[in-house]
């Protein structure tokens, strides 16, 4: 497993910067948004699975070529993770986009959820959207969960969600 975890980051870093120079300013300017998901909680390995709800905030401003979000999730088995962290839009052509994002975050089981090792969870994942006329997307992401050894068990899951981002500021 920690192979997986640290060939996942690493895959998530080089994918970031191996594309970087092509997210093109002109469509870097699109405003932040308010991103609602649902979905299915351990999909993979579907030993603890559950519905679960999210909601992100993606911001427009830049960090060198990253965008800062913060989200939360819920599941129906009363588990519980919020974070912050980056992303970065990838643009192919000027409706298809590819988004890879990292955050750190805070995870509780609830009285009944998955048990994930530790209170301390990294996200990382990668959606894939398309984007309507006035900014909004639609999009499908699938991301990771996992303490990265931190806890004494690392079981880690995987989410699968549908996402619909709202722009915030019409542009």
């Amino acid at each position: 497993m920690a192979f997986y975890d640290k060939g996942l980051r690493a895959l998530a870093v080089a994918l970031c910067l191996l594309v970087a120079g092509y997210a093109a300013e002109a469509r870097a300017q699109d405003p932040s948004f308010l991103t609602i998901s649902g979905g299915y909680f351990d999909f993979n390995r579907q030993k603890n699975t559950a519905a679960e709800v999210g909601i992100q905030w993606r911001g427009s401003e830049k960090l060198w070529i990253f965008q800062p979000i913060v989200g939360a999730m819920g599941t129906s088995d009363i588990s519980g993770n919020i974070y912050a962290g980056i992303s970065l839009d990838i643009f192919f052509g000027n409706r298809l986009v590819l988004r890879p994002s990292f955050a750190p975050g805070l995870y509780t089981k609830g009285s009944k959820g998955h048990d994930l090792g530790h209170v301390i969870e990294f996200r990382s994942g990668g959606e894939i959207a398309y984007r309507f006329d006035d900014r909004s997307r639609l999009g499908l992401e699938v991301y990771h969960l996992s303490n990265a050894r931190l806890g004494n068990k690392n079981p880690g899951e995987e989410s699968i969600v549908l996402t619909y981002s709202i722009p915030l500021t019409g542009r």
